[in-house]
């Protein structure tokens, strides 16, 4: 199943670097696996060389031991069952005594050498590693378990992917690292994520970005649009991209590209009960109100539509006053029962009791994620059409280049 992201950070306001001259250097990437770990368990594979901030060899974790690291004082500790262990240092440089091996922390399986450093509250853990591997695992974890009728889906994922991370190098160098693994920016799973046809397509573009007017693109990206993308502003205030304009997202026949997707239309119900729980959480966090003043929600409907038909504000009517919320906070405000953002921003509303006081509120909705760039679902169908890597790229941003980085 593909995931349902994009990334959803503000764009930075920083100029897009410029591709440089090829070469055949390939760069490396620091992902952070995690931040603030009370612990970190390493270990559990093959025997793991242990060196401090300093470079110095520490301790060599055995072949099927498992050992535990945990902030203290000063730095960071790993020790064995024993005891016995590398003592507190800044930071722990953690790589396989055998190079053919992987790495295990946490039970999972990375490739690279991984580093723990102290933070402010508990376990920073990094995974350093080349790029074209870190995103071997990138176009699995994000696209899934594909056949090979979506070969040109996963090449164009890989373009997207790699030009994503190359923009972005660093936008988490005060923490460590330089992407996040999770949705916060791209998912990365390790090795355990790796597929065969996601590996290929990686080879397959190896080196290849997006460009526009030669600087790599802001390559946003996300599940599924449900007929027709979003332009840049409608979710993130900084992204007026030429190259992020909405687009009718339809075949010949009239049919959504990404109908195929399990997300592609979809319904969400609260009773009048349940809106008030939602709103008396949200709106508080999104500073749009405080708690007490959602005793009475009296309606919540949808004040302006984008150009892409989606939400562009919603109104909600309390007990003693309106709270209007723009488009790129209506997922995180009006969220499902189960407390979840609302899948995306293409929906309709209706609400029972509506001006008194809501007791039934629906949403029937389309589509998964910001809606702004490519498609992933929508990459599937056109894939599956015979489209490939290169015109599903042009299809979702309009007058790119692809160009060689290494």
């Amino acid at each position: 199943m593909l995931s349902c992201i994009h990334p959803e950070a503000p764009v930075e306001s920083a100029p897009a670097p410029a591709v440089e001259q090829r070469t055949d250097a390939e760069p490396t990437i620091r992902v952070g696996l995690a931040v603030g770990a009370a612990t970190v368990l390493v270990g559990g594979g093959g025997a793991i060389a242990v060196s401090g901030a300093d470079g110095a060899p520490l301790a060599t974790v055995p072949p099927a031991a498992e050992w535990r690291a945990v902030p203290v004082p000063g730095g960071v500790s790993l020790a064995g069952p024993a005891g016995i262990g590398s003592g507190v240092t800044s930071a722990l440089t953690l790589r396989p005594v055998d190079s053919a091996e992987v790495l295990r922390i946490n039970g999972r399986a990375y490739r690279g050498v991984v580093t723990l450093l102290r933070d402010r509250t508990g376990v920073t853990i990094v995974d350093q590693l080349p790029l074209e591997t870190y995103l071997a695992s990138v176009v699995s974890s994000e696209m899934g378990r594909r056949d090979s009728a979506d070969v040109e889906a996963l090449r164009a994922q890989a373009i997207v992917s790699r030009t994503y991370a190359l923009r972005n190098m660093g936008r988490w160098r005060a923490d460590g690292f330089d992407l996040y693994g999770t949705v916060a920016d791209q998912v990365y799973g390790g090795v355990g994520n790796e597929t065969p046809l996601g590996t290929a397509a990686v080879i397959a573009t190896r080196g290849r970005v997006l460009t526009y007017a030669g600087a790599l693109v802001d390559a946003f990206f996300f599940s599924t649009c449900g007929g027709r993308t979003a332009d840049g502003v409608e979710s993130f205030r900084a992204a007026d991209r030429p190259y992020l304009r909405s687009v009718q997202d339809t075949g010949p026949d009239g049919g959504a590209w990404c109908s195929l997707s399990p997300r592609f239309r979809w319904r969400e119900e609260w009773t009048g009960e349940q809106v008030r729980t939602a709103l008396r959480r949200s709106l508080p966090a999104a500073r749009l109100a405080q708690a007490a003043d959602v005793a009475t929600v009296r309606d919540v409907r949808v004040g302006e539509r984008s150009r892409s038909g989606r939400v562009a504000r919603l109104d909600i009517a309390l007990g003693g006053s309106d709270v209007r919320v723009d488009g790129p906070h209506v997922r995180q405000v009006l969220r499902t029962a189960q407390g979840e953002p609302l899948r995306s921003n293409a929906f309709t509303l209706s609400a029972t009791g509506g001006g008194h006081r809501i007791t039934r509120l629906v949403a029937d909705g389309g589509g998964a994620g910001h809606g702004v760039g490519f498609c992933q679902w929508g990459a599937v169908g056109r894939a599956r059409a015979g489209q490939s890597a290169a015109d599903i790229l042009a299809a979702y941003y309009g007058g790119t280049q692809l160009q060689q980085a290494y």
